[in-house]
């Protein structure tokens, strides 16, 4: 057995655009991969997506983390499908909103964008923390964008609000607990985010995003750090170093 296919890594947003290529990118380097959506329609797009030599060691879950009871009843069912989690990676909520301008916006709007960027992150950060926390050998990672530091352009402000709840939410944990031995890093994308076929520019792949995340799990290499790409040749770094 390999180091890396003893480690289960759980990827929070695993069904997303960002969240599949860093499953993916896991998979190719011999990891067992969580993965928990609502909806399962976007488990099997991602099954389909990944090659089908994957499927041994990809552990797919209907559950909702948003919510702490959600999230505590689908730490129960992670545990009794692959009996513990070794790694987490964070990466939830969605890749863009551009509603408009927020007089032209609802209060439940906010309050979903809220939900989805920000009060997911807490309640699963709250959930399965604790199963890598005490881990020297695991770590949580989230993935966070430029999205929280400045408006990325008009009509995206609800992006922003939510983005920068999940940045300070990542500043916050790394401050709360500075001695903890899980490796509590964070990965902040200053750039777009797509799939290959849609690349333009000032976007990245996210399969460049997953092979970076991916080396940065196996190598261990930093603690309590924010690493920040701002090119793709940051990535490249990333994923040839283990850190940027």
């Amino acid at each position: 057995m390999s180091v890396t296919s003893d480690r289960v890594v759980l990827v929070l947003g695993g069904a997303g655009t960002v969240g599949s290529g860093i499953v993916k990118a896991l998979l190719d380097k011999g990891f067992q991969v969580a993965v928990i959506s609502r909806d399962e329609s976007r488990l099997e797009k991602l099954k389909q997506f990944l090659p089908p030599s994957a499927g041994s060691r990809l552990h797919t879950l209907v559950g909702d983390v948003g919510s702490e009871d959600g999230a505590e009843a689908a730490k129960g069912d992670l545990l009794k499908r692959t009996g513990k989690v070794t790694d987490v990676v964070s990466s939830l909520g969605f890749s863009w909103w551009q509603g408009g301008p927020p007089h032209t916006q609802s209060l439940q709007e906010l309050h979903r964008v809220l939900d989805t960027l920000l009060l997911s992150t807490f309640t699963a950060w709250k959930a399965f923390f604790p199963l890598v926390k005490d881990n020297p050998n695991g770590s949580y990672t989230f993935i966070t964008g430029g999205a929280g530091e400045r408006l990325l352009m008009p009509g995206t402000g609800f992006l922003t609000l939510g983005a920068a709840g999940a940045l300070a939410f990542a500043l916050m944990v790394r401050q709360e607990y500075p001695e903890v031995p899980c490796k509590l890093n964070e990965v902040k994308i200053n750039m777009g985010v797509t799939t290959p076929e849609r690349l333009g520019p000032g976007y990245v792949s996210h399969l460049e995003v997953g092979e970076a995340v991916a080396s940065l799990v196996q190598k261990r290499a930093v603690s309590h750090k924010v690493l920040s790409a701002n090119s793709p040749a940051d990535l490249k770094t990333l994923a040839l170093e283990g850190r940027i």
